[in-house]
């Protein structure tokens, strides 16, 4: 039986789609390893949204290499689909698949059969109009349920259209019953991903859904404890869905919404669809009717065109807004956006120090939104990771919190009471005296 391993870079969707490829190759006699093994075939699976993430490749492949000088390296993911020809020179590449091809793989490669040289197997983006159904299983607590791919936007900064193509959603009865299979895993909580999420119900061109109709079906799956909405963007996260998920038994309040820029002025250069003032309605319109809810926010420093005063104006409102942590990525410029025929590049040191400052805003952010919860009860998910004799896991608000090791509570629900914040700046918890463990 050959062996397979596998390396993702990236985000939740590429997680979801790394684990539905692992699949596929043990359904075809392959035996699924750890990357650190000694594979006779490895798949990278890459991601292309900064330049760090691109220049992981080359590492990845060598690690690869290292392990098992002979095995077959196949590249797949985004920036196997922007810079194929690339990847296939890099030393030990046997073959480069792009969007199109990459859950064909295993039709494409055969035998997997050492080569020469690399191939490429990509076509042009616009190929990529299919939708292939993947969620993750079996390495984590959470599962990843991709929905929605590609994306239609066009923001000046990002590739992922170029690497990913037009927005396509999967049916909802389709989504419904593989969140069904994911039930009959017993995995307690479903984060729902894609690259533009918000906009699902895309099919065959046509809209047919909205996210909305997805999201009040699946609140009917039985056998689900808990459902994340991974980044929604503002301008798609409408009143009816926050305040559905107030009322839910499973969606957690939990959100996460890019803002990318507080200044309006750098938002327009971003061409982002939203001012700041639709944010700011729609975190205080969450903040209205759930008050505990946790909310995160991907944002840019150092894009081009942004003064020091562009990036305070930046701080400042994320500073007065009532939000829990920050995502912050340091602009880099990637090849064939908009961004980088625009004028007024900031240095990189500059760049550093934003991003460096808006990392210690969010750490505050985090600390006073934990200070909040404390001495609340919540249900926390027990994850399997174990630490100096301490397990993790997290709320349904996404506080992390810390406990004595016990494998009985591994993948179990618990309800606790948040007691206090540790030097590590997780909360330390209590049982709640009344409650056991959660079945629904």
């Amino acid at each position: 039986m050959k062996k397979v391993a596998f390396y993702t870079l990236g985000c939740k969707l590429n997680f979801s789609e790394t684990s539905t490829i692992g699949r596929l190759f043990e359904t075809n006699g392959f035996q699924k390893v750890e990357f650190q093994e000694k594979a006779d075939v490895y798949v990278i699976n890459t991601c292309s949204v900064t330049e760090n993430a691109d220049k992981k490749c080359k590492k990845v492949v060598k690690e690869a290499l290292k392990y098992s000088p002979d095995a077959f390296i196949a590249v797949i993911g985004c920036y196997a689909q922007l810079k194929p020809k690339e990847i296939s020179e890099i030393p030990g590449v046997d073959a480069v698949l792009g969007a199109a091809e990459k859950f064909r793989l295993i039709e494409l490669l055969g035998t997997f059969e050492k080569k020469d040289k690399g191939e490429v197997y990509a076509s042009e983006i616009k190929e990529a109009t299919s939708f292939n159904q993947a969620y993750s299983y079996g390495d984590r607590t959470r599962t990843f349920l991709k929905v929605q791919d590609g994306c239609d936007y066009s923001c000046s900064f990002c590739t992922i259209p170029l690497a990913r193509g037009n927005s396509r959603s999967d049916t909802i009865e389709n989504i419904i019953a593989g969140a069904r299979e994911i039930a009959a895993t017993e995995v307690k909580e479903v984060v729902l991903t894609g690259v533009n999420i918000g906009d699902y119900g895309i099919i065959n061109g046509e809209r047919v859904n909205s996210f909305f109709d997805l999201v009040k079906e699946l609140d009917y799956v039985d056998g689900i404890e808990r459902i994340r909405i991974s980044s929604i963007e503002p301008n798609l996260l409408t009143n009816e869905i926050i305040n559905f998920v107030s009322k839910s038994n499973r969606f957690a309040p939990h959100f996460h919404i890019p803002l990318q820029s507080g200044s309006n002025k750098m938002l327009k250069l971003m061409r982002r669809r939203y001012q700041r003032e639709l944010y700011k309605e729609r975190v205080e319109a969450i903040k209205a009717v759930m008050p505990d809810c946790c909310i995160g926010v991907d944002v840019i420093v150092g894009f081009n065109g942004e003064t020091h005063e562009d990036f305070l104006d930046t701080y400042n409102f994320l500073n007065e807004l009532e939000v829990s942590y920050l995502h912050v990525f340091t602009y880099s410029e990637r090849a064939n956006t908009h961004a980088v025929k625009m004028p007024g590049k900031v240095p990189m040191n500059e760049r550093n120090e934003r991003s460096k400052m808006l990392r210690s805003l969010s750490e505050k952010k985090r600390r006073k939104f934990y200070e909040d919860q404390l001495s609340k009860t919540k249900t926390v998910l027990f994850e399997a990771d174990e630490e100096n004799g301490m397990m993790f896991g997290f709320t349904e608000n996404y506080v992390k919190v810390t406990a004595k090791y016990d494998p009985v509570l591994v993948n179990e629900m618990k309800k606790i009471k948040l007691m206090g914040i540790n030097n590590e700046g997780i909360v330390e918890i209590e049982e709640a005296e009344t409650e056991q463990l959660i079945h629904r």
